[in-house]
């Protein structure tokens, strides 16, 4: 297992709360920054899917990313946190203080020591065209449902990517959405609904020129 060193800052890297039988939904990212196209697909998978709590896991950093450039996790946290209002979605670092690498390990250690949540991961359709680039994506899917929202430009790939054809006989009919968190992995749905254009990136690059 691939471990950073361990980043524990009071406030920050403490997992949230939570009690046996809460169907909650992990959303992970570098979140740099937070934007309404994030606030979206929490707005509508905390809907459609039916959970409890959707917890924001902002990670120390994307290990398919260069991130030499990526502001200080606590400074992510708390710009996130400002940014959220719904007091269903909880903001972390958490994954620093286990010293985590990769979201397999997140999910693993979150199934192994929680059992009796019903975790769903959630990624936007951009991801899910990479997703066979993850490191242990086919262990990912086998112990957690997947939900996967529709992102601009991105629809196509998502669903002719390499991931999608693996796990084509775990999807679920986008009508059963709300029976996901239910659900024995593997098991994902691809969510059609709002979209937003914006992206962190090009948020950075815009204040990059003023």
């Amino acid at each position: 297992m691939t471990l950073r060193p361990p980043l524990r800052i009071p406030g920050i890297t403490e997992i949230p709360p939570s009690a046996p039988g809460m169907r909650i939904g992990l959303f992970g990212g570098s979140f740099n920054p937070m934007h309404d196209g994030h606030r979206l697909v929490m707005e509508e998978t905390l809907r459609r899917l039916e959970l409890h709590a959707l917890w924001v896991l902002v990670t120390p950093g994307n290990p398919l990313k260069d991130n030499s450039d990526l502001p200080p996790l606590e400074n992510r946290v708390r710009a996130a946190r400002a940014f959220v209002t719904d007091p269903r979605v909880r903001v972390t670092g958490f994954e620093a203080a286990r010293g985590f690498s990769y979201s397999w390990q997140t999910i693993d250690f979150l199934t192994t020591t929680m059992p009796d949540r019903r975790f769903v991961w959630i990624m936007g359709a951009d991801s899910l065209a990479d997703f066979h680039r993850w490191q242990r994506w086919r262990d990912m899917a086998a112990k957690i449902p997947i939900a996967v929202y529709v992102r601009p430009g991105a629809a196509h790939r998502a669903l002719a990517s390499r991931a999608a054809a693996t796990l084509d006989y775990a999807q679920l009919d986008e009508t059963d959405a709300a029976l996901l968190a239910r659900c024995q992995a593997p098991a994902w749905i691809y969510l059609q609904g709002r979209q937003s254009t914006l992206s962190s990136s090009a948020i950075r690059a815009s204040r990059n020129l003023r």
